[in-house]
């Protein structure tokens, strides 16, 4: 049996027996701050060119970030350049602030605020690790010694701060993360950010954000909200904080773990769009911020062109959006299900006629067209569909509105194809079976000619109105002409065919309708007859006089029985 599990240590949970956050609901959008070029461009194969890092930085300004961490500009020069373009080409809108991070090291700290002269905005974000597990294997030092490292550090970024906004007027805010929160004793972060707070000077007025990175995920998503929770309730001069959170993925549980955190009493949320960064990336913001559309809440992020911003990551970074990436994913707004596809296409009819305030369509969380979406790709065709799908997308794509009667009867002809195909069908392939089906379906009868007129009779004082047909049939090679008399075309017609021997048909429903709107439109009509065997069939006939559409369906219908007979 295997034993490797036997090596890992349970993560300790946090004494919060009167936890509160279980009743708490999210009700408003945090901040936002992406950190796509920082933390996500370390992560890439292929780390972004400046280029790359200024369409990236104009895509998130124009999804509606305000803080955007640009990079770590003291590292290297790549990390400088994109930082000093920004400023120099005058590229950051005035309502955007930009943030930078450096390690709690004063050299670092120095090189940074030589970097950042000239920005408007500015973000100071520092740092130094402060779990049990680095303390002891990397630094060797007690929690008393990274405490007096932070301290240090936010001593001089205050006096530094304090000379830049002296020469130049820059509003230069402070953050500080305890690196590896998640893996730090709570009353430890506590402790390490309550001094942090006091060298900086926090006030209700001039707030410092206090970051707490689940930098590698280790525990469910409960125990990080306790995590913060305890941090907030402990947290001396908490309205002198804004508190943030910086999850990452390594569990599967970023997203859940911030909304927990939020809901806990966070103020703030860093991330990336599509959860990109280092081993199994990090918080996805696009998903986040989703999820509170999806539940009535302006995220204050715009996504509504979610495709054209999919498409500026996956140049940038050179990596794939999943297809069943939330939201985003090529496949996340399709049903193969038959019995799904059924659902939601009573859903969207539901929606049409009843005009309803909300959106009610199974399976669909969210209205695709909310973010840029089409609802031509919801529903796709394979051996798994049921019935419906295949009515849907003749409908929605071609506006063949077939009788629910005749779903069952096409769906088997579509589900037969891709049985055969082994694949998925696409539109365009599922309206070529339509056509050759029903449209072109002229054997072994194929109506030439034809005229209809009316007559007036008298019968016993009274005069009644009939329908004679006339028209040429052609079948077994030859032509013939047929000619009937009915109370109305329909009927002339099915007595006229009678003459050449094709009986025992009998008419069972009628469905028809316009095919576009304009006084061009071609109507469709859909005709279902018992066949001489007792079972029934459908035909469909298409032409622009209603009353020659349902004889082409007539035709069809027949024709169709015919070939059935042959086979």
């Amino acid at each position: 049996m295997y034993e490797g599990f036997r090596k890992y240590r349970p993560f300790p949970p946090i004494d919060l027996p009167d936890r509160q956050w279980p009743n708490k609901v999210i009700e408003k959008a945090p901040t936002w701050c992406s950190v796509d070029l920082r933390d996500g461009n370390q992560a890439l194969i292929n780390p972004m060119n400046l280029e790359q890092k200024l369409r990236f930085f104009k895509t998130l300004v124009d999804v509606g970030f305000k803080e955007i961490e640009v990079g770590f500009p003291s590292a290297s020069e790549t990390e400088y350049e994109i930082l000093r373009t920004l400023i120099d080409r005058n590229l950051i809108p005035d309502d955007v602030t930009i943030q930078v991070l450096v390690q709690a090291r004063p050299h670092l700290i120095q090189k940074t605020f030589e970097a950042i002269r000239g920005a408007k905005n500015v973000i100071v974000h520092f740092y130094n690790s402060t779990s049990t597990l680095q303390r002891k294997v990397v630094f060797h030092t007690d929690m008393q010694g990274v405490i007096d490292i932070a301290v240090d550090a936010a001593r001089l970024i205050k006096r530094l701060t304090d000379e830049e906004v002296a020469k130049t007027g820059a509003n230069i805010r402070f953050e500080y993360s305890p690196e590896s929160f998640s893996g730090t004793e709570v009353q430890n972060a506590v402790d390490i950010c309550q001094r942090v707070l006091e060298e900086l000077g926090a006030t209700p007025e001039n707030k410092v954000i206090l970051n707490l990175p689940n930098t590698v995920e280790g525990s469910t998503p409960n125990c990080h909200a306790d995590q913060i929770e305890y941090f907030c309730r402990h947290l001396k001069g908490r309205d002198s904080a804004i508190i943030s959170l910086h999850p990452h993925n390594d569990r599967g549980c970023a997203v859940a773990a911030t909304e927990l955190g939020l809901m806990a009493g966070a103020d703030r949320v860093e991330g990336t769009l599509f959860g990109n960064g280092e081993r199994t990336g990090n918080a996805d913001i696009m998903v986040i911020a989703m999820n509170m559309y999806s539940q009535g809440i302006d995220p204050k992020l715009d996504f509504s062109n979610l495709n054209a911003i999919k498409e500026v990551y996956e140049d940038c970074t050179e990596l794939q959006v999943h297809e069943r990436h939330p939201y985003a994913g090529e496949l996340v707004f399709t049903a193969f299900s038959g019995s799904h596809q059924d659902a939601i296409k009573k859903g969207i009819e539901y929606m049409q006629e009843h005009h309803s305030d909300y959106w009610e369509v199974p399976y669909l969380p969210l209205d695709p067209a909310d973010v840029g979406r089409a609802y031509e790709p919801i529903i796709r065709i394979n051996s798994q569909s049921g019935k419906g799908g295949a009515a849907f997308i003749m409908k929605h794509n071609y506006g063949y509105d077939m009788p629910k009667t005749m779903h069952p009867e096409f769906g088997a002809i579509v589900k037969g194809a891709c049985d055969e195909a082994g694949r998925e069908m696409q539109p365009d392939e599922i309206y070529a079976l339509f056509q050759k089906e029903y449209l072109d379906n002229r054997y072994p009868y194929n109506l030439k000619s034809y005229k209809l007129y009316e007559e007036n009779e008298s019968h016993d004082d009274q005069k009644d109105t009939v329908v004679h047909f006339e028209g040429n049939l052609r079948f077994k090679h030859e032509d013939h002409h047929i000619s009937g008399v009915g109370n109305g075309p329909i009927d002339a017609f099915f007595n006229a065919i009678r003459t050449v021997g094709i009986q025992n048909y009998r008419f069972v429903s009628y469905h028809e309708h316009a095919l576009n709107a304009g006084a061009d439109s071609k109507a469709v009509s859909y005709i279902q007859l018992e066949t001489p065997d007792k079972t029934t069939i459908f035909g469909v006939g298409l032409d622009s006089n209603i009353s020659l559409a349902s004889i082409k369906g007539i035709i069809c219908a027949i024709n169709r029985a015919e070939q059935k007979n042959q086979a």
